[in-house]
């Protein structure tokens, strides 16, 4: 079993910051991948970053820079830090985790249960 916890989320004014984190925890070999999503009402789950295997990160264009995502290999977390936001990017924010369970290369793919962020003066 893999589960992931997420927090930091909440509310913030226009052009403010809120730092994410996401703790992967369980059985778990090695962190093949890790990142975020987010999800408004009625809309698709759309990438907003993810760090793949070799460390790359890939980001939505649509950032323009204003979000970091870090990796605590240690400790099996991600962390967000999210700058210059709009409201426009309320939404639900979701961890992703693929994860290597064993030494033979079994995968659990690994969603968390979601961070409430609100962008909002």
């Amino acid at each position: 079993q893999v589960q992931l916890v997420e927090s930091g989320g909440g509310l913030v004014q226009p052009g403010g910051s809120l730092r994410l984190s996401c703790a992967a925890s369980g059985s778990i070999f090695s962190v093949r991948e890790m990142g975020w999503y987010r999800q408004a009402p009625g809309k698709q789950r759309e990438l907003v970053a993810v760090i793949i295997s070799g460390g790359t990160t890939n980001y939505a264009d649509s950032l323009e820079g204003r979000f970091t995502n870090s990796r605590d290999n240690a400790k099996n977390t991600v962390y967000l830090q999210s700058n210059s936001l709009r409201p426009e990017e309320t939404d639900v924010y979701y961890c992703d985790a693929l994860v290597q369970i064993d030494d033979v290369g079994s995968t659990w793919h690994r969603w968390g249960q979601g961070t409430q962020v609100s962008v909002s003066s």
